[in-house]
């Protein structure tokens, strides 16, 4: 069969505990696990790692026996880093097709125009050897004619620890390995689909390509028939070389302390304003709307409260002292004293296009103003010279003591982001 393109699938592996040995070498060779949000759960873990035992998403005190036993490299996450250590990848990946599609953090597709004697299989190897040298990320890819047969061709892929590179072009008969390849693991199949086709007998991907149309249309809707058309080799999900834009924002945080008072209430809500506001504007959009929500500690015995607020703006805007005024109103009005509050957060809905806006009756056409020039003044400054060079008095002068501030105490340095905590080498 003759195809019009080729998919690569990449993604890292074990990628926030890779990033961790990077700049690490007391690790390497050792089990790393990176902890969630106040340390509390695993959230990746180094094949060594694995090997012991360790599994996903467990509370870190039920390790604690492994940890000691097999000296476990123990990290809080470090998000600043490992998106720029992401982004050191996206932009190696780039340098090989300019057809990209960045699925995740730590995931991408690239496309490739179908050459009929072309190595793939050689190629992918070219990539995940260029991107270990170049930014010291180790990778598996699998490669199809279709995005879900190479998200299939990559589960194979990382169950090989030498190549890491699996091509479904090189297989004779690609019906043997759909046979063996459970419905569960299939792109797109999630749980409520999986259980209901195994209750009809379809547990393998073989199966389900192999059904007629008419059912899957009438029980998995058209989504499902363009997967399984993807199953028998016609590419017909769409390749999206740029992200969609966002339908909301939300910045949240569990507090590493419980909070009482309303003004570390007010700090916590101001700073995650000015998150969410800086990416409003990075995809060039305005919000309708904010909504505020407090939670307090479900785990403790004492007053137990949830409540939550949605502001109309008199206007759309990604101006952040404006939205902060408004969720600060928000956060007053669903206070409640006497609560020890363990979580809050904010959310930017009703997101337009600047360029798509709604025109109001008394603000026609939307007013173009000095507060524009300033956030975008401040947005050019933050980025040049580090985020909070410049930021709302209210936000509180930024350090790890901020009541707010999640419980991080495993840390590892931004050592690709800030001048002061760069790598040092001792020769």
């Amino acid at each position: 069969m003759k195809y019009k393109n080729i998919y690569f699938i990449i993604d890292c592996d074990s990628f926030y505990a890779s990033c961790e040995k990077i700049f690490n070498p007391k690790t390497w060779g050792k089990p790393v696990i990176v902890l969630s949000n106040n340390d509390g759960c695993v959230i990746s873990r180094s094949q060594e790692a694995k090997d012991i035992g360790i599994e996903m998403g467990v509370p870190v005190f039920k390790c604690e026996d492994l940890i000691k036993k097999y000296n476990v490299q123990v990290f809080s996450a470090n998000f600043t880093l490992y998106g720029d250590i992401s982004r050191r990848v996206m932009n190696t990946l780039s340098l090989f097709s300019p057809d990209i599609e960045i699925y995740s953090i730590d995931e991408a597709f690239l496309m490739f125009p179908y050459e009929e004697n072309k190595d793939y299989t050689s190629l992918g190897k070219e990539i995940r050897k260029t991107i270990l040298k170049w930014v010291g990320i180790p990778v598996s890819i699998g490669i199809g004619p279709t995005k879900v047969l190479s998200k299939i061709a990559l589960k194979l892929a990382k169950k090989d620890k030498n190549e890491k590179v699996f091509n479904f072009l090189d297989v004779k008969d690609s019906d043997e390995i759909l046979k063996n390849f459970p419905i569960e693991d299939i792109w797109g199949i999630g749980k409520r689909y999986a259980e209901f086709l195994k209750s009809k007998g379809i547990d393998t991907a073989y199966k389900l390509k192999n059904l007629p149309d008419s059912f899957i249309r009438k029980f998995l809707t058209i989504v499902g028939l363009r997967l399984v058309w993807e199953l028998r080799g016609i590419s017909c999900i769409p390749f999206e070389d740029l992200p969609p834009p966002k339908k909301s924002i939300i910045t949240s945080r569990s507090f590493g302390n419980d909070i009482e008072n309303i003004e570390d209430l007010e700090i916590a809500i101001s700073n995650f304003i000015t998150m969410s506001s800086e990416k409003l504007r990075r995809q060039k959009a305005l919000a309708n709307f904010i909504q505020v929500f407090l939670l307090s500690n479900p785990f403790k015995d004492t007053p137990q409260y949830f409540n939550e607020i949605t502001i109309p703006l008199e206007r759309p805007t990604a101006n952040t002292m404006e939205l902060i005024n408004y969720a600060l109103l928000g956060l007053r009005k669903i206070y409640k004293e006497g609560i020890k509050y363990k979580k809050a957060g904010v959310i930017l809905m009703g997101i337009t296009q600047e360029k798509e806006i709604q025109l109001n009756f008394f603000y026609s056409p939307y007013p173009k103003s000095k507060d524009e020039e300033l956030m975008k003044a401040l947005d050019e400054i933050n980025k040049k010279y580090g985020r909070n060079t410049i930021f709302p008095a209210i936000n509180g002068i930024p350090s790890e003591n901020q009541k707010w501030k999640m419980r991080q105490k495993r840390k590892s340095k931004r050592f690709t982001t800030s001048w002061g905590e760069l790598p040092i080498v001792k020769a």
